[in-house]
């Protein structure tokens, strides 16, 4: 059963993503396909923000970030979790609902427990590092064997050196020796702010050396079908450069007719 930890509620969350109308999560997260997903990978961090600004989506973007492999394309369904500074009644309440559901161990490893294949964890640890080390080797290991992603932390890492020898994209605040300690979590699964973006469960994470990008789930095809037609006709583009057939100008504005059914007939060809 989902641990409805803190202000977690899947009813909500599927109120909040009703524009969503494919299949879910047991915990209400849009379940974008494996297939928009792995096209995903290809995108650009313009294109997707091209895309989903055209729709309202006006503040999706994240950057400044300390990256491990940023060489890695990040890409997975968002599984969030947020901290807030500890207060001790908070804390109680808390703890005893770990309790009830039979959570293991920190409250930062019972995010984790919820993950699946093809997930992206992401933490409002609200920028803390020193004592705000929200994974080290340990956890690390666990998020990369359950997800295959990455991990987005808007707090800090320990364990840098046997961190970065596993082979996944993440993007943290900064590194310290200390363990997380004197927070609280508030939910898992709700919506989170990382940066001056507001982070909603099932939101498809883009992360690339340029940063990163959370696309609402119902958006995440047509970012993938616009992405994959603007590279299309860029390369179409640059052969034609290449070949001298049209200049620079010509290709760098809105088509005239006869380049745009030169570039339909040789779609067809591909």
């Amino acid at each position: 059963m989902f641990p409805k930890i803190g202000l977690s509620s899947s009813e909500l969350l599927r109120e909040i993503t009703k524009e969503w109308t494919g299949e879910r999560f047991e915990d209400g997260r849009p379940m974008v396909t494996d297939d928009i997903l792995e096209r995903m990978k290809a995108v650009t961090i313009e294109e997707a923000w091209g895309t989903i600004r055209g729709k309202g989506y006006h503040h999706q973007f994240a950057g400044d970030w300390m990256m491990l492999h940023e060489d890695i394309t990040l890409v997975g369904r968002a599984v969030t979790g947020a901290f807030t500074p500890a207060r001790p009644d908070f804390q109680n309440v808390i703890e005893d609902q770990g309790k009830e559901y039979g959570c293991i161990g920190g409250q930062n490893s019972w995010v984790i427990d919820t993950m699946d294949q093809n997930d992206t964890i992401v933490i409002d640890l609200f920028g803390k590092i020193k004592d705000g080390t929200f994974a080290g080797d340990n956890l690390g290991n666990s998020i990369y064997a359950k997800t295959g992603t990455g991990m987005v932390i808007d707090g800090g890492i320990r364990d840098l050196q046997r961190l970065h020898d596993i082979p996944m994209a993440s993007y943290v605040r900064g590194v310290d020796p200390s363990a997380i300690n004197d927070v609280t979590l508030t939910g898992i699964n709700i919506p989170i702010r990382i940066g001056d973006v507001t982070v909603i469960p099932g939101d498809v994470v883009l992360g690339t050396m340029a940063g990163i990008i959370f696309i609402p789930a119902h958006l995440a095809e047509q970012v993938v079908i616009e992405s994959e037609n603007t590279r299309t006709r860029d390369a179409w583009g640059h052969q034609m450069l290449r070949e001298s057939k049209y200049t620079p100008g010509e290709i760098d504005r809105e088509w005239s007719e006869v380049m745009e059914a030169d570039f339909q007939e040789w779609k067809k060809n591909q």
